[in-house]
């Protein structure tokens, strides 16, 4: 029997987050076949929004074979229905079932950095060619991979779904209408102290209407300003890789040097990618009360409360361009402080404000 949560959260999808209207195109990607019955779920609540669904599949497994066979201009390709998509459609939701990490352990760091440029690409046409929204969805390898139980996970999942948004994000606007008062942040913590200016650039709130779940309070640094250096208590994904340990020293707004327990040379392929992926493109709280444990996953682990993460790469208010968006984050539970200016805003996971 189909979980009915699925069927409730298709339409918070399909009417809420996305808005979607009669006649209206949508794309849904949907990745893993354990996606399938959310797919289900939004595909029936966008026909019955009157609106024009159509779905594509895309696989980690598949995403291997271009890099285990490919040559190099199969493995750089930026697949043109895939593209094209992002100019038919109005709206475009991926479902993205959780995957073996290790699936990808025998390409070279090389490969795996021009596939994400490339994939890179497609995710920037996302953003200005469409209304988006993103879920990760649990399964089974996604329970493992958090060490803990297939029911453990699942009821996390929603439950963050199913926030009260309106009472929510009204307290996380408040909060950002106090750090709007400041125009410079200082973050401490272990192995840590990072500094930059964002004076001008407002603080943002999500909205459960772009990555889901969701829980953020976000601003776009002016990225030359950034300065220091910053440790990640969780682990650093991208691509299929999980780098332990990461540390990056800024200088200038730049990435100067990093620090892993491997995979060094991956991250450096990445920093490489273009102008900009060395720059930071977002700083913000995660802000989610019922994300509660690491999963080893950006879009989930990014919106826990009590921490902070970076996005290395292009920023949200198209100040610049990059193929790179990588969102990198910082357990600040314990031993940290955040100060807005001089004023102490954020302790060991908790706004003072």
């Amino acid at each position: 029997m189909t979980d009915k949560r699925w069927n409730a959260l298709g339409e918070s999808l399909v009417n809420y987050s996305l808005n979607i209207q009669p006649g209206e195109k949508l794309m849904i990607a949907m990745y893993e076949v354990e996606t399938y019955p959310l797919a289900v779920a939004v595909y029936g609540a966008c026909i019955r929004a009157g609106g024009f669904p159509q779905i594509q599949f895309m696989s980690e497994t598949l995403k291997h074979k271009v890099l285990q066979y490919g040559n190099d201009a199969q493995i750089s390709w930026i697949p043109e229905i895939e593209a094209y998509g992002m100019e038919w459609a109005d709206c475009y939701i991926a479902l993205r079932g959780a995957f073996n990490l290790n699936e990808c352990f025998d390409i070279p760091a090389e490969k795996l950095a021009r596939y994400q440029k490339a994939m890179g690409v497609i995710s920037s046409l996302r953003w200005q060619k469409t209304r988006w929204a993103l879920v990760r969805v649990p399964n089974e390898r996604f329970a493992q991979q958090a060490n803990v139980s297939y029911e453990r996970i699942m009821d996390m999942f929603f439950d963050a779904c199913n926030l009260d948004w309106p009472k929510e994000i009204a307290r996380w606007r408040r909060i950002a209408g106090e750090l709007d008062k400041g125009s410079r942040l200082r973050l401490v913590g272990r192995g840590t102290d990072l500094s930059f200016s964002f004076d001008g650039n407002p603080w943002e709130v999500s909205e459960n209407k772009g990555n889901i779940p969701d829980g953020e309070i976000m601003v776009t640094p002016k990225w030359a300003t950034v300065n220091g250096k910053i440790f990640f208590e969780f682990p650093a994904t991208l691509g299929g890789k999980v780098i332990h340990n990461l540390s990056i020293t800024f200088e200038n707004g730049l990435a100067a040097s990093v620090e892993a327990d491997g995979h060094l040379d991956y991250v450096n392929h990445i920093l490489n990618s273009d102008e900009g992926a060395r720059r930071v493109g977002e700083f913000a709280f995660g802000t989610n009360p019922c994300v509660d444990l690491c999963t080893t996953d950006i879009l989930i682990d990014e919106k826990m409360a009590g921490t902070i993460h970076i996005a290395l790469g292009r920023p949200y208010d198209g100040s610049y361009t990059s193929s790179i968006h990588w969102d990198i984050i910082k357990d600040t539970r314990t031993d940290s402080q955040i100060y807005i200016d001089d004023r102490l805003v954020f302790e060991n996971g908790r706004f003072l404000v």
